[in-house]
């Protein structure tokens, strides 16, 4: 049998002549056949890598999926066979929805970016529970939950408690997810006010789920790389002052500085890989010099290898998330990562 490790790099050549989002579905239903056929059981083990106590959870290892690859969970078995130490599904809505028009999804190949602009894209989060409930994996799971498109801003936050109270039971912890460029206004939720009162919404939400359930399950949240310091500032003291459990750096920029000129740079949607690695990784470091350690940061974007996983450790992250990466490099790079990490 080939070993699974030797496949995407003689598939990535082929999966990059198609369109971007065709081969991203080819890709995740080649991985649930995979692993239903076994062929995911010869993948090497990942290398032994100390294992991290973050939020009460043990981590196996330092290096998890981001949100937005398996958006419906539907795909976590065979993910769960790549040597991550955590993965996180979603963003998840509470009612199922198409997502923005396509073309929605574009490679920038000169930078090692991705642009996308899928609009929460996901069949609901019932839809996602099922999944969940039927699957084998036992490990981490992080769940990312969002706000439907058509819901008023102002309402945003009866979106989040439903997410929350759906998959409360399911998840390891939950990600709120208030800093995709792709649905109207929602990083307007990043402002102090709005932020603060969804912050407590959520935290009163979460005693009353965890004395419901008898277990605490840790909030994240995940913000975008496009803010000042001084929003950063703001945005650390609010996480502090509710106890929010943790904070994922970052989300997708809207800034095409890195790509100008490129191929696809003019579209729009949010960019991640190589282009957003410096700005998550500043906003990581002023994150990190803001909390001193109150509450654990996870570093995402940009991380290509095992070199970039490192500056975002040193940086103050306490976990590390990758996703573009793992299209431009393959599963291999959780195992060159977790080699260094260790």
């Amino acid at each position: 049998m080939i070993n699974i490790v030797n496949l995407y790099p003689l598939a990535k050549p082929f999966l990059f002549q198609l369109d971007a989002e065709k081969a991203h579905d080819i890709t995740l239903k080649s991985l649930k056949w995979a692993e239903k056929l076994g062929a995911l059981n010869v993948y090497p083990k990942p290398p032994v890598c100390a294992p991290r106590q973050i939020m009460g959870i043990t981590f196996p290892n330092s290096v998890g999926l981001a949100a937005g690859l398996d958006k419906n969970g539907a795909v976590i078995d065979g993910i769960a066979k790549l040597g991550f130490g955590f993965i996180e599904i979603g963003t998840v809505t509470p009612r199922a929805q198409p997502g923005n028009a396509k073309p929605r999804l574009f490679r920038v190949k000169e930078a090692q970016g991705i642009i996308n602009r899928f609009g929460f894209n996901n069949l609901g989060v019932d839809n996602l529970v099922e999944n969940v409930k039927t699957a084998q994996y036992k490990g981490v799971l992080g769940i990312n939950i969002g706000k439907n498109f058509d819901t008023p801003i102002e309402n945003a936050t009866d979106d989040y408690l439903i997410g929350m109270r759906k998959v409360y039971a399911y998840a390891s912890y939950i990600t709120v997810n208030i800093s995709s460029p792709n649905t109207k206004n929602l990083r307007a939720l990043q402002e102090k006010e709005a932020l603060s009162s969804l912050l407590a919404n959520l935290k009163l939400e979460q005693i009353k789920l965890a004395q419901q359930h008898g277990k605490y399950v840790p909030i994240t949240l995940k913000i975008a790389p496009d803010l000042t310091q001084d929003q950063v500032t703001e945005i650390a003291d609010l996480l502090m002052q509710h106890q929010i459990d943790g904070v994922i750096a970052t989300n997708t920029t809207l800034s095409r500085d890195a790509i100008k000129g490129m191929q696809n740079s003019e579209e729009t949607g949010g960019l991640s890989g190589t282009p957003v690695r410096n700005q998550s990784t500043i906003v990581i470091q002023q994150l990190s010099n803001q909390l001193q350690g109150a509450l654990p940061i996870i570093g995402v974007g940009g991380i290509l290898s095992g070199a970039d996983a490192v500056e975002k450790v040193a940086s103050g992250a306490s976990l590390i998330q990758i996703y573009s990466g793992l299209i431009y490099k393959g599963p291999e790079l959780v195992h060159d990562i977790c080699k260094i990490l260790r």
